[in-house]
């Protein structure tokens, strides 16, 4: 029987409540099933994050990973985008339960990160280059939308501006929404990844880095850029020289994957948004320094 580490514990109950406990408790017994169901052995300690549980396996001489989750509106997608990359630029898919969420996933490197890269800007690179190649993809049919996303966090934001504690914050969050509500009626057709950042990139064998983790989403490629704008900086200065890298990588970015910019701030805009609501509803009253930051430097590519 395996043993699910208590911090992955405390994490599930802490995001999902009774629905996480009860996905823990249920976690010896699921992974005992699929290891005998796929013919697996366990190599080694489990490893999680905060959303998966995932054990190294074997079968036959092939190496894996067996990945547990609870299914919700961000990962019932996951095992669909898979496929549809097919291996490019991403992790392969090896086998999938559609009632439990879970999947058997070829083994990359998980002590090498591109986290460990040691040059940032070469890190947002790689990024962009895995970017470009995933967004190529069609999204496939039944994917959650960003129409409906985006439209859900309009009509929310009006009663998130009225719980700030302070007006300048509140005029913010109604300009990002009105920026989201200027480009909502085309909300792109593109497989996007959603959480494409440095840590959700590994080493592999049969390419340098490939992605893992998706959360999928049918979309404009432009809500795909925050969390490669946020990444480790070396920038100097102070606040003139993080806001000459954001500008820096939102220009690599968006050329990289042919974005127009203006529709690409927009959305990013729709990230920052989105990231706002989250803390509102979990009880902050102003918003986070660091991304009225960034959202304050994208203006110079407003237009």
């Amino acid at each position: 029987m395996i043993e699910v580490p208590e911090e992955f514990a405390r994490t599930q109950a802490a995001y999902n409540g009774a629905a996480g406990r009860a996905f823990v408790a249920a976690l010896p017994g699921r992974a005992e099933e699929f290891l005998e169901r796929w013919g697996l052995r366990v190599t080694g300690p489990p490893m999680h994050g905060a959303a998966s549980l995932v054990l190294p396996v074997v079968r036959g001489r092939g190496r894996a990973v067996l990945k547990l989750q609870l299914l919700d509106e961000e990962t019932e997608g996951e095992p669909a985008a898979l496929r549809a990359w097919g291996g490019r630029g991403a992790v392969r898919l090896l086998e999938h339960d559609p009632a439990t969420g879970t999947m058997l996933l070829e083994r990359l490197d998980a002590g090498r990160p591109l986290t460990r890269l040691p040059d940032p800007r070469e890190a947002v690179g790689i990024l962009a280059g895995l970017l470009a190649r995933l967004s190529a993809a069609p999204a496939p049919p039944g994917l959650r939308g960003l129409g409906s996303v985006a439209a859900r966090m309009v009509a929310d934001a009006p009663a998130a501006a009225v719980r700030l504690r302070h007006a300048g914050d509140a005029a913010l969050l109604r300009g990002w929404a009105a920026a989201v509500r200027d480009v909502a009626d085309e909300p792109g057709d593109r497989l996007l990844h959603w959480d494409l950042h440095e840590g959700n990139v590994l080493a592999a064998d049969r390419e340098p880095w490939l992605a893992i983790d998706p959360k999928p989403l049918a979309g404009d490629p432009g809500f795909e850029l925050l969390p490669a704008l946020r990444g480790r900086t070396e920038a100097g200065g102070g606040a003139a020289g993080e806001r000459a890298e954001v500008l820096w990588r939102f220009d690599l970015l968006t050329e990289r994957l042919g974005l127009d910019r203006g529709r690409a701030v927009a959305w990013t805009l729709g990230r920052v948004l989105q990231n706002a609501l989250w803390d509102i509803e979990d009880g902050a009253r102003a918003l986070d320094a660091g991304q009225v930051a960034l959202a304050g430097a994208l203006g110079a590519r407003r237009e």
